[in-house]
């Protein structure tokens, strides 16, 4: 089947004007031209297509697209392959990243004592009190965060340091239990739901199941929460309201 220049704009989610400029430089060039001309593109032109966005979205320039993807040594499981170890490293930062970012914005409603230098070994270079202004106003009048701030006081470096590595650890896990198709609505997935509830219990108030489905339905309706989650694996804000609101309905 032959596709026209649009159609395979509108597949890739790219422009025109992009994949214009593609063939222009020789990264994907259009397997036949119409009498009048026009590009048409076939299956093959569309699977050299999704390597390139692969790799642009990795990073890669545009040059050293095409020298890899033209490489005659190169086959399609050495190319999957290879994109299955830049992916998981890259992940792994990620994870590492967004957990300091939730971290922070979970902390920037908290009374937090910490030295400078404690508060970067914590939290990296993510302010936590970026949002201070605007949680205390959202929560200010709750039982919930008064409870935050009184039991936040007390916590040293260690205890922050364990809260950190208990919330990077939970997360490792719910992603991989996401990455393995297990259903949202399954024993695994609602077992880190209640862990998710757990954690926030033991650390910062005490959270019953209505309040987690609410903290459930604000990962998606609050886009920087839905992108902090997103971020970590795509669809895992999705999966992790769907894995709160079937375990409180079980447990219920």
């Amino acid at each position: 089947m032959a596709y026209t220049v649009g159609q395979v704009a509108k597949l890739a989610g790219v422009t025109i004007r992009t994949l214009h400029h593609y063939d222009e430089i020789g990264l994907l060039s259009p397997s036949g031209r119409t009498s009048a001309g026009y590009r048409r593109y076939d299956e093959a032109d569309l699977q050299r297509l999704q390597l390139v966005l692969y790799y642009r979205e990795l990073g890669f320039p545009l040059e050293e697209i095409t020298a890899i993807i033209d490489d005659p040594a190169a086959d399609p499981a050495a190319h999957l392959r290879r994109q299955h170890e830049l992916l998981t490293v890259r992940m792994k930062r990620l994870q590492e990243m967004v957990t300091a970012i939730e971290f922070a914005m979970e902390a920037s409603k908290l009374n937090i004592q910490l030295t400078p230098e404690e508060r970067f070994e914590v939290f990296g270079d993510v302010d936590p009190e970026e949002h201070q202004a605007e949680a205390e106003q959202r929560w200010g009048d709750t039982d919930a965060y008064r409870e935050s701030n009184r039991r936040a006081s007390r916590y040293s470096r260690e205890d922050w340091l364990r809260i950190k590595a208990e919330n990077e650890d939970w997360g490792r896990r719910i992603v991989a239990v996401l990455a393995s198709g297990a259903p949202a609505d399954g024993p695994e997935a609602m077992e880190l739901a209640e862990e998710h509830r757990q954690i926030i219990s033991r650390w910062f108030y005490e959270c019953s199941y209505e309040m987690q489905t609410g903290l459930a339905d604000m990962y998606l309706a609050d886009e920087r929460f839905t992108a902090h989650y997103e971020s970590i694996a795509p669809g895992l804000a999705a999966y992790l309201n769907e894995a709160i609101h079937a375990n409180a309905i079980s447990r219920a």
